[in-house]
């Protein structure tokens, strides 16, 4: 009686499998991915030595240019409708925290009284950003 051999089967890689991981990673890490939006408006931050951590909770972000324009998420906005658009911002979302990102050659004067506006304006905090530099204290 004659028995047939089995047939060997030929070991291959197919790559298939390994194209479809590839593209879930791929779509995973696009979906997870955080950018940061920049406005367009250059403003030199002033320097600092320690580093404050802070949670990305509800903030909204005011800029001022070393002239004094101050731009509302990236849009451009006039000192009287600064407080009226702020004070509806504060009613969507209850609680408020505002970056304040001024130029280091802004005039004092102007960064303070946006301030006190923002505060009037019902806003919770108001965090003052700067760029970390890294190095000793004293």
């Amino acid at each position: 009686m004659r028995f047939r051999k089995p047939k060997e089967e030929e070991i291959r890689l197919s790559i298939a499998p390994l194209i479809d991981i590839v593209f879930l990673l791929l779509i995973f890490f696009m979906v997870t991915s955080h950018f940061d939006v920049a406005s367009g408006v250059q403003i030199r931050l002033p320097k600092v030595a320690q580093k404050i951590f802070s949670e990305e909770t509800s903030r909204i972000i005011l800029l001022m240019d070393n002239s004094g324009d101050i731009y509302l998420e990236g849009k451009k906005i006039a000192m009287e409708t600064l407080k009226t658009r702020l004070e509806e911002i504060v009613k969507q979302k209850e609680t408020v925290h505002l970056v304040l990102q001024a130029d280091k050659d802004a005039r004092h004067g102007r960064v303070v009284e946006t301030m006190d506006l923002a505060k009037a304006a019902g806003v919770r905090s108001i965090i003052i950003a700067a760029q970390w530099k890294s190095g000793k204290v004293f």
